[in-house]
């Protein structure tokens, strides 16, 4: 005899088919996790992480407590392609793998798919591409004159930057700090002689303090991709619903408006202060 809890999971299973039959591929297995779409239509309620203070990204209002920033508005456009209300949870960007292992969320905009992340949590395909770029009082064109040991490039430990910048640049002396911030200040007071971000960052920063110098793209051109993160599991429908609702953006030319219209919004930077051979 079939018990409640199974009951449950497999009406929400079928609910789910008929919606989107061409997405949902299996129903969930008699006692086991319950499939992240088949959650989403059950429940009308789409998950997502936000972290406080990461704007253009994420931002939070702290008079209303409202959540804005590009991330939130691809959010709240792919909830209302799914028809679905849109609950946000905060959470770190450190925090936000776990949330997805733990299923607290159903989806984290605005992360990059490392080997290691990769083993615990799925991807999308890429939102966009984010250049790196440098901050430094000196103009730099290439990263072949940072690879020197007399430059010293800081970054934000075991973050992408970090990543990007000890494959690159094996040679210079690379200073690792806890926090981005904590790099930020090091370039101020003269201990770095760069800071390594990827180009929306570093036009944040720039706008809080110009003092710092300028962004520079050094050629060859670096990038990493901003993709969506999701649960890994081994039902593939939420993966390929996200997916689809990317490639609808981007046929759509949604992308690059939405990005450029929350970096003035919220950081004061024009669509023109972006150099035309960063991506996006």
């Amino acid at each position: 005899m079939t018990n409640r809890r199974t009951f449950i999971a497999n009406v929400a299973g079928l609910a789910a088919v008929s919606v989107f039959p061409s997405v949902f591929a299996q129903a969930t297995a008699p006692g086991s996790t319950e499939a992240t779409f088949a959650r989403i239509q059950r429940t009308k309620t789409l998950r997502i992480g936000a972290v406080r203070g990461a704007a253009p990204y994420y931002n939070r209002d702290l008079a209303s407590g409202e959540w804005g920033g590009f991330m939130i508005d691809f959010a709240k456009s792919l909830a209302t392609s799914l028809n679905v209300k849109l609950e946000i949870t905060e959470t770190t960007w450190g925090n936000s793998v776990l949330d997805l292992q733990t299923r607290k969320i159903d989806v984290f905009f605005g992360m990059n798919p490392t080997p290691a992340r990769r083993e615990v949590i799925g991807f999308t395909e890429p939102l966009f591409q984010n250049a790196f770029t440098i901050v430094s009082k000196k103009e730099y064109k290439t990263w072949a004159e940072l690879n020197k040991p007399e430059i010293k490039i800081g970054v934000d430990i075991g973050s992408s930057h970090d990543q990007m910048i000890s494959r690159v640049c094996p040679n210079a002396t690379i200073v690792r700090l806890e926090k981005a911030d904590d790099v930020t200040l090091a370039l101020q007071t003269g201990r770095i002689d760069a800071q390594v971000l990827v180009w929306l960052l570093s036009l944040n920063v720039l706008k809080k303090n110009p003092a710092l110098g300028k962004m520079y793209v050094p050629l060859p051109l670096e990038a990493t991709s901003t993709n969506i993160g999701v649960p890994k599991e081994d039902d593939k429908a939420w993966v390929e619903t996200v997916n689809k609702w990317i490639v609808a953006e981007r046929t759509a030319g949604k992308i690059k408006p939405t990005v450029l219209g929350n970096l003035q919004k919220l950081s004061g930077v024009k669509p023109e202060d972006v150099p035309p051979q960063i991506p996006l």
